[in-house]
């Protein structure tokens, strides 16, 4: 009789998870983490001071995730305070304002800093990092552009979120994402899951976008002396756009760089006798 009766649905042990956020100060971290957890927006600023902790519960895939947020303050004074709260850490949230250039500079200096931290034994490439470009409402103030910001996280194996704290846009999405990317990481025994961690675009490529994007003239784009021959452009544009061409290139930011070098070959034989 026992045979018979229908199985009972097998319910999965809940999880706890670390997760932290880092980024400069006023960027929105705090914010972010209110408009989530709290469904609302806090439109005073309140600088963290040293610490802020959460405990908040989630649903993915039907099982209960139980999180433990630690929002760090941005200020270089709290350093000596959220230097302990790096470790045993499964997620990152690191956040930079759209509209201030230096915050986003900064990502790399937090990163050096929570390996840093981490030590030697330290494995950051068992972390899930998501990176949210925030303040997307404020237009009209904005310097960094996606393809920027998401070519700087997806070449590091990084997720890429576009997000306002005011609007809420992109919240929800983005922590969904980020939570199921975490647990997939718990599941996986620690390890970041390989389907998280591949690129489809090699790191020529994302070199050569950030080159052109910087490049001061178009002999400068084209990577040529001033003076070259006609041959020696064309030389030096065919080997670009072979790279970067849209068809086979899907690195952010591609197809304006391929668009710039185009423009950059024609104004150099526009000159050249």
């Amino acid at each position: 009789m026992e045979a018979n009766l229908p199985k009972r649905k097998e319910t999965r042990k809940s999880l706890r998870i670390k997760v932290i956020s880092m980024g400069n100060a006023e960027v929105g971290k705090s914010c972010i983490i209110k408009r989530y957890c709290e469904k609302r927006f806090v439109p005073k600023y309140l600088a963290t001071i040293g610490i802020d902790y959460g405990v908040t519960k989630v649903q993915i895939r039907e099982r209960e995730i139980k999180v433990n947020i630690f929002d760090m303050a941005g200020h270089p004074f709290f350093y000596e305070v959220r230097n302990e709260f790096y470790k045993d850490t499964q997620g990152v949230v690191l956040v930079y304002d759209v509209g201030q250039k230096e915050s986003f500079d900064a990502l790399d200096a937090w990163l050096t800093e929570m390996k840093q931290e981490l030590g030697p034994h330290g494995n950051m490439e068992n972390i899930v990092f998501v990176v949210c470009a925030n303040k997307i409402d404020c237009t009209k103030h904005r310097c960094v552009d996606e393809s920027e910001g998401r070519l700087w996280a997806e070449s590091r194996g990084f997720l890429y979120f576009e997000t306002s704290a005011q609007t809420g846009e992109g919240i929800n999405e983005m922590f969904q994402t980020f939570y199921s990317a975490v647990v997939d990481l718990c599941d996986n025994g620690g390890k970041r899951p390989t389907s998280s961690m591949s690129v489809s675009f090699t790191k020529e490529q994302v070199d050569t976008i950030r080159r052109i994007r910087n490049s001061k003239d178009s002999w400068d784009m084209l990577g040529v002396k001033p003076g070259a021959t006609r041959d020696e452009v064309n030389k030096a544009y065919r080997k670009l756009a072979v790279l970067l061409h849209p068809d086979k290139c899907v690195a952010p930011g591609s197809e304006d760089a391929f668009k710039a070098v185009v423009n950059a070959r024609t104004a150099l034989l526009k000159n050249i006798k």
